[in-house]
C-alpha cells in the first residue's frame, strides 16, 4: 500500500500586510517545521496554506509517493477523502487550511453566498475566479483583532452624533432615519443601515478624503492634549489611516464592530458578512474558493456596489461575533469548533504533559493536522515509517487512519486539525 498518512511542506504567500520576519508566526512555525529554510527578516510573512488550491498546493515530504503535491495525490486516490465527503465535493478536498499573521489591516470585504459567486464568476471571472461560497473561521493563536458585522444601532448612531465629519458624508437625511429606526422594526433598521453604509461607501473620493483628513487632525489635537477620542474611536482611526492613508476604510470602523479574540476564541464569518483582519496571528479554515467582494483598506480591485448590494444588515454586539468551541463528548482533549457549514470544522487538541501516549482518532474525513506546540514521534499502519513531529510539522492523515502520538516534550502538545464532518 503506499503510504496514506504523510508529511507536508506548506505554501507561504509573503502578501504586504503580514508580519514581518521572526515577528510572524507563519514564519516562526515554517522555521521550526524545515530547519532548512531562512527567514527573511525585512520580508512580510502573511499566510501559510496548507491544503490543494492551485495557487499553494502542498509539496509532499515523503520520497517513496511518486506524486509531487498533495493535489496531484488526492486527484490519483480520491478514497482518501472519505466516501461521504468524496460525493458531497466531487472529489475535492472541501477546505482551505491557512495560518496568517496579520500586522497592518486587511481590506473590508465579504464573500459571497453560492448563488451570488455564481452569478459574479459568469460576469467578472478575472475579479471572481470561481464560483463557490466561502465561509470562513479564524482561531486566534495570539490575541487577535478583527472587525466583523454591524454593531448595534445605538453605537453607531452615537458616532453620527459624535463624528460630525461622518454625518456630513453620510448626509443630514439617512442618518435622522437611522436615528429614528426603532427596534421593533429590525427590517426598517436594516433599511436605514444600508442606506447609511451605502452613502458613507458612495461617497465622492475628494470629499470624503477633505473630511477624514479634519478627523485625523481633530482626532490628533485632542490625543495631543490627553482628551479621551473614545466617543469618536480615535485610536484605531488613527492606527487605521497611518496604514492607509486617505482610505474610505478607516470610516467602516463606525458601522462594524470591533472583535478582541484570547487565544483559542473564535469568529466565524458566514456569507455576506461584512468584516476585516486588524493584528495578529490565527489558523483559519475557509471553503475553498478565492472569491472575495472588497471595498476599502486595499490597493485591490474594489467594487463597493456589490458589496453594498449583498451585505447582511443585522445589527448585534461585539460578543455575538465569538464562537464557541464544543469539549468534545468522546475526548476531553479536544475542543470542537463547528460552524453552521458542511465544508468543514477544526478540531483544537490539548495533550497535557501527563500524557505520555495519545491517539489522534480516525474519522470518515480527510483531515490535515498542524502542531503548534511540543513534539512527538507519530506512527500509524498508514504510514511508511515513524514521522517526527514537532512545532510547524503540517501531516495529511487520510480518512479512516489514525496515528499514535508518542509524546516527548516536558509541556504537553498543542494541534489544530482541520477535517469536513459531513
Amino acid at each position: 500500500f503506499p503510504p496514506a498518512v504523510f508529511p507536508l511542506s506548506c505554501v507561504v504567500q509573503n502578501y504586504s500586510w503580514g508580519k514581518v520576519g521572526l515577528e510572524s508566526e507563519v514564519a516562526k512555525l515554517v522555521a521550526s517545521g524545515d530547519p532548512l529554510v531562512q527567514i527573511q527578516p525585512d520580508q512580510p510573512y502573511a499566510e501559510l496554506w496548507m491544503g490543494t488550491h492551485p495557487r499553494g498546493d502542498a509539496l509532499i515530504r515523503d520520497n517513496r509517493i511518486p506524486q509531487k503535491t498533495l493535489g496531484q495525490w488526492i486527484a490519483d486516490n480520491p478514497a482518501c477523502l472519505g466516501a461521504k465527503v468524496k460525493d458531497t465535493f466531487q472529489g475535492h478536498l472541501p477546505f482551505l487550511f491557512k495560518v496568517l499573521s496579520v500586522n497592518t489591516a486587511l481590506s473590508v470585504q465579504a464573500h459571497p453566498n453560492k448563488e451570488l459567486a455564481a452569478k459574479l464568476h459568469a460576469q467578472f471571472p478575472e475579479h471572481y475566479p470561481d464560483a463557490n461560497h466561502k465561509p470562513e473561521m479564524a482561531i486566534a493563536l495570539t490575541r487577535f483583532e478583527g472587525m466583523c458585522g454591524f454593531r448595534p444601532v445605538e453605537e453607531i448612531v452615537s458616532f453620527l452624533q459624535n463624528v460630525p465629519e461622518l454625518r456630513a458624508l453620510i448626509g443630514e437625511v439617512a442618518a435622522e432615519q437611522l436615528e429614528r429606526s426603532g427596534s421593533d422594526d429590525p427590517r426598517g433598521v436594516s433599511a436605514a443601515l444600508r442606506v447609511c453604509f451605502t452613502r458613507l461607501m458612495k461617497s465622492e473620493k475628494k470629499f470624503f478624503v477633505d473630511q477624514l483628513n479634519m478627523l485625523v487632525k481633530r482626532i490628533s489635537q485632542e490625543a495631543a492634549e490627553g482628551k479621551d477620542t473614545s466617543g469618536s474611536n480615535g485610536d484605531l482611526l488613527l492606527r487605521l489611516h497611518s496604514q492607509y492613508p486617505g482610505d474610505i476604510g478607516c470610516f467602516t470602523i463606525y458601522f462594524l464592530n470591533l472583535v478582541r479574540l484570547e487565544p483559542g476564541e473564535a469568529m466565524f464569518l458566514g456569507a455576506n458578512e461584512p468584516h476585516a483582519y486588524l493584528h495578529g496571528d490565527c489558523v483559519e479554515i475557509m471553503a475553498c474558493s478565492d472569491n472575495t467582494v472588497r471595498a476599502g483598506l486595499t490597493p485591490k480591485f474594489i467594487d463597493v456596489l456589490t458589496l453594498c448590494e449583498m451585505l447582511n444588515y443585522t445589527p448585534a454586539p461585539s460578543s455575538s461575533k465569538v464562537f464557541p468551541a464544543a469539549q468534545s463528548q468522546l475526548d476531553p482533549h479536544v475542543y470542537l469548533y463547528d460552524p453552521p457549514v458542511p465544508d468543514f470544522t477544526i478540531m483544537r487538541i490539548e495533550i497535557p504533559a501527563s500524557i505520555k501516549l495519545y491517539l489522534i482518532s480516525a474519522m470518515d474525513s480527510a483531515s490535515i493536522l498542524l502542531v503548534i506546540q511540543g513534539t512527538a514521534v507519530g506512527t500509524s499502519t498508514a504510514a511508511a515509517s515513524e514521522m517526527s513531529l514537532h512545532r510547524g510539522s503540517v501531516l495529511f492523515v487520510s480518512a479512516n487512519e489514525s496515528i499514535s502520538l508518542h509524546l516527548s516534550s516536558p509541556d504537553g502538545m498543542l494541534l489544530f486539525r482541520a477535517c469536513c464532518l459531513l
